[in-house]
C-alpha cells in the first residue's frame, strides 16, 4: 500500500482538524509534509512543527514528493486557482470548498478526465455525512426522485434555539455565533448560500447535470419575523431552510432553497441544532434517510479523512450519470404553493398569484397564502429582498406518499 504525502492548503479550524485526524489514523498510511497559509507564524491552537509552514503555494505544488493535494481555504477564487493547477500537473485533490466547487465542477470534471487525476469532495455537501460517495455508488441509476434536506448547520441552529426553546432571532443568531456555528457575517449561512452550492453539487450526482447557482430561486431566514415563528406554531409546524432537488416528470426536475413548514411527519421535522439530515427518494425504495453533523472541525476532518483514505485505492468519482443518454433538465415552469408575510411592500402587486388559499390584513403585519410559479419568484427575487419581506414553502411534492 503507497504512502499519502499530503501537501494541505489551509490551517483554520478545518484545517487543524484534518492534522489532528490524520496524526491518529494509522491505517490511513497518510502524513501531511507540508502546509501552506496566509500567516506561518500565526499563533494556532495546536502545535505543530513550524518548518511543515510555508507562505509559497509553488512550494507545495512543485514538490515531487506530494502526492496528494488537500485544499480547505476560505477563498473561493485561491482554492480555484490550487485545485485546478493541480489537476492539470496530474496531482489528486481533496477540496472541501462549496463555493468554488459549484460555480467550477463542469470544468473541473472534464479537466480530471482528460489528465486521467481524480478530485474528491464529500465534505463540501454535508460534513460527515457521505452524500456524495452514496449518490454516486448506490444510487447510482435513474430511479432517483429527489434529495432534500437542511443542509446547513448553522441556520438549523438558530431555528432550533427558535422553535424548540422559544428564544427570539437575534439572541439565537448571537449564540449561533459565540459557539462558532456562524461567522460574525453569518449571511453566507443565513441568507441560504451555503445551502445553494451544496445542492448545485449534489445534483451533479443525483441527475448528472449541472445547473448554475445563478439560475436558482434561493430564500434565506434573515427576514424571519415573531408572527411567522407564530404562524408556524398554530398550524403544527417548524420552519427549516431546506434545500431540494425534485423529478418532476421523467424529462424534467426542479431545484430550489428556501425556509419550509415541515409538519412532524417529516424526518427533517427532528433534525436540530447543528446537525443536517438528507432524505433520499427513489420510485422503488421510498425514502432512505440520513443524519449527522454537518460542519464543525472533526466531523469535517473525518469526511476528508474518508476520502485520503479513498485515494489509497485510487478511488475517483465516475460521474456515471453525466454519460447518461435521457437526463432530465431543469425547468422553474412549476407551481409552487407559499406562505408570503410582509409590510409596507405591495406583495400581491409584485407576485402572479394563480390562486390564493389564505389571505390576513392586520395593522402588524399582512400575510398571503398561495399558488405562484417557481419561476415568477425567480423573476421578482430582487423586489422580495426586502426587509419587511419573508416567505416560505408548503411542500406539495410527494404529499399523497408521505403519510
Amino acid at each position: 500500500m503507497k504512502n499519502i504525502k499530503i501537501g494541505l492548503f489551509g490551517f483554520g479550524v478545518v484545517g487543524q482538524g484534518i492534522y489532528q485526524v490524520v496524526s491518529k489514523a494509522k491505517n490511513a498510511h497518510a502524513e501531511i509534509v507540508k502546509i501552506c497559509v496566509r500567516n506561518p507564524r500565526k499563533a494556532r491552537k495546536i502545535e505543530v512543527d513550524e518548518s511543515l509552514f510555508t507562505s509559497d503555494v509553488d512550494e507545495i505544488l512543485s514538490n515531487p514528493e506530494v502526492n496528494l493535494i488537500v485544499e480547505v481555504i476560505n477563498d473561493a477564487e485561491a482554492a480555484y486557482n490550487i485545485v485546478k493547477t493541480a489537476l492539470l500537473k496530474g496531482i489528486p485533490v481533496v477540496s472541501g470548498s462549496k463555493t468554488m466547487l459549484a460555480r467550477h465542477l463542469p470544468e473541473l470534471i472534464e479537466i480530471q478526465k482528460q489528465n486521467n487525476v481524480a478530485l474528491l469532495y464529500d465534505a463540501s455537501s454535508c460534513g460527515s455525512i457521505p452524500v456524495i460517495r452514496n449518490l454516486e455508488e448506490y444510487y447510482d441509476n435513474d430511479l432517483l426522485l429527489e434529495v432534500k434536506g437542511i443542509l446547513n448547520g448553522s441556520s438549523n441552529y438558530i431555528l432550533s434555539r427558535v422553535f424548540d426553546h422559544k428564544e427570539n432571532y437575534d439572541d439565537a443568531l448571537a449564540q449561533a455565533q459565540a459557539l462558532g456555528f456562524a461567522e460574525s457575517d453569518p449571511s453566507f449561512d443565513i441568507e441560504g448560500y451555503d445551502s445553494l452550492f451544496k445542492l448545485v453539487i449534489i445534483t451533479v450526482h443525483a441527475l448528472g447535470t449541472y445547473v448554475s447557482p445563478d439560475d436558482i430561486f434561493t430564500y434565506g431566514i434573515s427576514t424571519i419575523h415573531d408572527s411567522d415563528i407564530r404562524y408556524a406554531r398554530e398550524k403544527g409546524v417548524k420552519i427549516k431552510l431546506v434545500a431540494q432537488v425534485v423529478k418532476v416528470s421523467d424529462e424534467h426536475f426542479t431545484m430550489f432553497v428556501m425556509p419550509e413548514f415541515v409538519s412532524p411527519s417529516k424526518y427533517i421535522y427532528s433534525v436540530d441544532d447543528e446537525y443536517n439530515g438528507v432524505v433520499i427518494r427513489g420510485e422503488c425504495y421510498d425514502r432512505q434517510f440520513m443524519f449527522g453533523k454537518g460542519a464543525g472541525s472533526l466531523p469535517t476532518a473525518a469526511s476528508i479523512l474518508s476520502d485520503i483514505m479513498a485515494r489509497q485505492h485510487d478511488y475517483r468519482y465516475e460521474y456515471k450519470k453525466l454519460r447518461f443518454l435521457e437526463k432530465p433538465t431543469y425547468t422553474t415552469d412549476i407551481r409552487l404553493k407559499i406562505y408570503v408575510r410582509f409590510a409596507e411592500t405591495n406583495v400581491l402587486h409584485i407576485l402572479n398569484f394563480e390562486h390564493i388559499c389564505e389571505e390576513y390584513i392586520s395593522e402588524e403585519s399582512n400575510y398571503v397564502v398561495g399558488e405562484i410559479m417557481l419561476s415568477d419568484l425567480i423573476a421578482k427575487r430582487r423586489q422580495l429582498a426586502a426587509k419587511d419581506i419573508f416567505l416560505a414553502n408548503i411542500p406539495i411534492f410527494f404529499l399523497n406518499q408521505d403519510n
